[in-house]
């Protein structure tokens, strides 16, 4: 048994998701709290040494951050709101980059300070 075919089935369906998108994309709310945490996150990123330790990432964030700030004031919510999560996430690396670069710095520290005393309890010891 074959199945029974409208004429037109087709046109109505892609008629139907196109007003469905067209609907939705106009429906799209201003994403300012998305750009609230995601400036949050580039504060967060510049004090934790961002620019010292992850200058690539934070650059990166921030032109990200620029182009949502754009992309608002042109009232095209959706990009604005990934490029808003864009950014957050750069932020978010940068932060973590710099945080784990002081670590190792501190540790890298920690470890000379050791190694001298060891020498000196060494040299004590003989």
């Amino acid at each position: 048994m074959t199945p029974i075919q409208y004429p037109g089935t087709a046109l109505t369906l892609a008629s139907l998701a196109m007003a469905s998108l067209i609907a939705g994309c106009a429906s799209v709310p201003p994403p300012t709290e998305q750009l609230a945490v995601s400036k949050a996150a580039l504060n967060s990123a510049t004090s934790a040494g961002g620019n010292e330790y992850a200058p690539i990432s934070l650059r990166s964030a921030v032109l990200k951050m620029d182009a949502a700030e754009r992309a608002m004031t042109q009232q095209e919510y959706l990009q604005a709101r990934q490029l808003a999560e864009q950014a957050q996430v750069d932020a978010q690396l940068a932060a973590a980059t710099a945080r784990a670069a002081k670590a190792q710095k501190a540790a890298s520290e920690l470890g000379e300070s050791n190694r001298v005393l060891r020498e000196e309890i060494d040299r004590k010891a003989q």
